[in-house]
């Protein structure tokens, strides 16, 4: 068991996506786990795991989830491309805030958060970078710069007292995905093609984002000297961001993206539409902005051999397992 016995952990957002599969993981280990998250999920209550309902900008909530517990998975956050700067800083940077300081004040050992390479991406390609990459000077999205607050936040944290990691997981999909995959799937006959399809990006199966995060955990106890360390985390094989896309929508039965769009094109349609928003205060996400479409037509991959040499961290999983994985799980809800 990597984790040491009797230890008692709390996983923030352990009724999503990735912290979902992080505290099933620690269950089937026999670990003491439980979840923070604002509901409580029927899911976790099958596995008999204690839920604590609170809000991560809510200091007395996370300190009172935090007490008496040794490591700390902090994976809640809020996502998304559009948004208040007010509703991504509460959850993402004062949420964060609150974790170190409930760890602090009670003794816990050691922190892995969850953050994402978004955090230095500045809308350029960005092709084999590692964790040398700086922050941009400009960030064109709300998630990535309170990420990067977050970020430094728990690299400032690192001490004698609180050992901290700080990992970046980039695009997770797989069986159990309520982000991407519904989102490819929901919008299948409204996307274009943005670019002309060359960029290659970096994507992480579920299973082993949740890997990395408790290798990260194990790693942090054998050598402290990992303390503050950041790392870029993924199938470790980019691929072509549109192959991909066209491999979800394969595996849910659908089409492939057929029409395209410049880039240039797609960037003024994005910024066109965030003046609308924003002029007439609109609170739903546009269906494109610029740091979206920067996103669809740029390389983003990222160099991944400081996991590989610190943490011991291999992709278990193949994409084209995943996606035989991802297809059958579709077929399987779908017929629920």
């Amino acid at each position: 068991m990597p984790q040491k016995v009797d230890e008692k952990i709390l996983v923030t957002g352990g009724g999503g996506f990735l912290g979902g599969a992080i505290v099933k993981r620690l269950v089937k280990q026999g670990a003491s786990v439980t979840s923070f998250s604002r509901n409580k999920h029927a899911e976790l209550t099958s596995l008999n795991v204690p839920q604590i309902q609170g809000d991560i900008s809510d200091p007395v909530a996370v300190e009172r989830a935090v007490r008496g517990k040794d490591l700390v998975f902090h994976i809640a956050a809020k996502p998304g491309v559009w948004g208040a700067y007010c509703d991504y800083y509460l959850p993402n940077v004062a949420g964060t805030q609150n974790v170190i300081a409930a760890c602090l004040k009670h003794g816990v050992e050691r922190l892995i958060y969850t953050s994402s390479p978004s955090v230095v991406f500045d809308g350029s390609d960005m092709q084999g970078v590692d964790e040398s990459t700086p922050y941009p000077r400009r960030f064109h999205s709300n998630y990535p710069q309170t990420k990067a607050l977050a970020e430094q936040a728990v690299v400032q944290a690192s001490c004698s007292e609180l050992k901290t990691i700080i990992l970046r997981p980039h695009l997770i999909w797989g069986p159990g995905d309520n982000h991407l995959v519904p989102r490819i799937i929901a919008k299948a006959s409204q996307l274009r093609q943005v670019g002309d399809g060359k960029n290659k990006v970096d994507t992480i199966y579920i299973d082993n984002a949740a890997d990395a995060h408790i290798l990260a955990a194990e790693k942090l106890t054998a050598n402290a000297a990992l303390s503050g360390h950041i790392y870029f985390i993924s199938q470790g094989e980019p691929v072509l961001l549109w192959e991909m896309i066209n491999a979800i929508l394969n595996a849910a039965d659908l089409p492939p993206v057929q029409k395209t769009v410049s880039h240039r094109t797609a960037w003024i349609i994005g910024t066109f539409f965030e003046i609308v928003y924003k002029l007439f205060k609109i609170s739903n996400e546009p269906r494109m902005t610029r740091f979206v479409a920067d996103e669809l037509a740029t390389s983003h991959w990222f160099d991944i051999s400081a996991a590989r040499r610190d943490l011991g961290y291999t992709p278990r999983v193949s994409t084209q397992e995943g996606l035989e994985r991802l297809a059958a799980w579709l077929k399987t809800k779908d017929n629920k």
